[in-house]
């Protein structure tokens, strides 16, 4: 089965690739459709569906004089750079890596595995920091504490990618996933807008359950089966968990106070009733209060000041260039985030302008309909189908663009929110993170493995994944349809 997704996943084009070939099959399918009498109503307008031909002369020209503005305008693009602007200074600096490295060497050894599944969880506040430090850091600190290394590994593991959605700290993920599912939404209602933070309140509910779920499994069935896995790693070569340095700690203490006093600021100029942060309604969370519309921009500050700070004081922002430095390096490493993005901008736009995403949507809403269904039977096949399809496709983003144009508007004309879709996507997209070969990050944490296990291959992470996936998606599936059935928000 394994050695079958690997090898079929493998054939699958580059994602920017993808993309590209799904602009063409617009194209082609908008020019086959064009001619047919659908005898539906457009909810946008009233008036009679029509597809659009997207090959016509006038389409096309219209197509590449607007490829920048599209690109420019995409909503996903610029949320995700300003907020990493900041996050890149933060880690850059070492104040995320500090404050990581600082929880966990104060846990006490009965706290072990929740801990670590937390810190895993709040890494994801630095983009994929946590793959590459608080993983091999699991390792580490299990057997510093005379227990079994790669089931640190596989806790790290479990928190970092198989709870990738479960954070109680805002991430680029959130802005990035709420800005395609606008796109989508926006196929049915123009004037649609979703808040970055539509599945804050689910998330960080989630993220206790993640924590909760992850010590359980890794105490009571993945240590247990590790007993007769032996340790033949170098010692001499495994990796070190290094104490905070006495400026490392000055300087972390006196950034987090300033990362602390900047949201206190924030909530104390909330609380008056005339405040600037207020909509036209006197609420902060209406669609068009400015402090919705600036979340953004408050988790660049909100990173980049503690980050500043925390480089003054221990040594590594010795000029205003290091803080710039930091910004240009968390800039390069979304140069892969920037091409795929501009295909996929390419392909909403095109999309979306041919009325084919309308018509898939109001298609499979009517057979739905024919099942007669009920609504939780819609989100668990959902969450279903979007792990299957992350056994193939490993980026998050690009499975979400794929998915949300026709999904997200067809659950709309069913009354399942955009918010409960994307809730529903990230679970499936979360809990099966952890036993694909083709998440980028995998062939990563095997090598973590072998330090300490030589003998692992793809096959024993895996297995060793197994159990965190299969009650991950679960669970967790069934908390999404409680919380949902209690009627609890969301988000904002």
């Amino acid at each position: 089965m394994l050695a079958t997704i690997e090898r079929l996943g493998n054939r699958l084009p580059d994602p920017a690739i993808l993309f590209v070939w799904l602009l063409l099959i617009v194209w082609v399918a908008s020019w086959a459709l064009a001619g047919i009498d659908w005898n539906l109503i457009d909810p946008r307008d009233g008036a009679p569906l029509v597809v659009r031909n997207q090959l016509t002369g006038e389409a096309l020209t219209t197509f590449l004089s607007n490829v920048v503005p599209t690109f420019a305008h995409f909503h996903p693009v610029g949320v995700v750079l300003v907020a990493m602007l900041g996050i890149g200074v933060a880690e850059r600096t070492g104040f995320i890596h500090a404050g990581l490295r600082g929880m966990l060497a104060i846990t006490s050894p009965r706290l072990l595995t929740p801990m670590l599944i937390l810190v895993a969880i709040a890494s994801h506040s630095a983009a994929d920091a946590g793959y590459v430090l608080v993983i091999p850091l699991g390792g580490v600190l299990f057997y510093a504490a005379g227990r079994h290394p790669l089931a640190g590994i596989g806790a790290a593991f479990a928190g970092v990618s198989g709870g990738y959605s479960a954070n109680f700290l805002p991430s680029s993920l959130d802005p990035l996933l709420a800005g395609l599912t606008q796109a989508a939404g926006q196929l049915i209602d123009p004037d649609l807008a979703i808040n970055p933070l539509n599945n804050y309140f689910f998330t960080a509910a989630s993220s206790l359950l993640i924590v909760g779920l992850g010590w359980w499994i890794t105490d009571r069935v993945v240590e247990p089966r590790l007993r007769g896995t032996a340790v033949d790693g170098d010692i001499q070569d495994l990796p070190k968990l290094t104490p905070l340095a006495d400026a490392e700690q000055r300087a972390l203490r006196v950034a987090g106070l300033v990362m602390l006093a900047g949201l206190a600021a924030l909530v104390l100029t909330t609380l008056p009733g005339g405040s600037p942060w207020r909509g036209p309604d006197g609420g902060l969370t209406e669609a068009g209060a400015p402090l919705m519309r600036s979340l953004v921009a408050l988790i660049f500050i909100l990173f980049l000041l503690p980050g500043v700070t925390y480089g003054v004081i221990a040594g590594t922002v010795k000029t205003h260039r290091d803080v710039i430095a930091g910004m240009t390096w968390a800039m390069q490493s979304m140069g892969y985030y920037l091409v795929i993005m501009f295909f996929i901008a390419q392909f909403v736009a095109a999309f979306g302008n041919s009325n084919l995403g309308v018509l898939l949507a109001l298609k499979g809403a009517q057979a739905l309909q024919a099942l007669a269904l009920p609504a939780a039977i819609t989100v668990v096949g959902m969450v279903l189908l979007t792990g299957l399809l992350n056994l193939f496709v490993g980026s998050a983003s690009a499975k979400w663009a794929l998915m949300g144009p026709v999904l997200v508007p067809m659950l709309m004309q069913l009354g399942i929110s955009p918010d409960l879709t994307q809730a529903a996507y990230r679970i499936g997209d979360s809990s099966t993170n952890i036993i694909t070969p083709l998440m980028p990050y995998f062939p990563l944490i095997v090598v973590f493995c072998q330090r300490y296990v030589r003998g692992t291959g793809i096959g024993t992470l895996t297995a060793l994944m197994l159990p965190y996936a299969a009650t991950f998606l679960s669970v967790w599936t069934l908390f999404l349809l409680l919380y949902w059935g209690a009627g609890l928000p969301l988000g904002f």
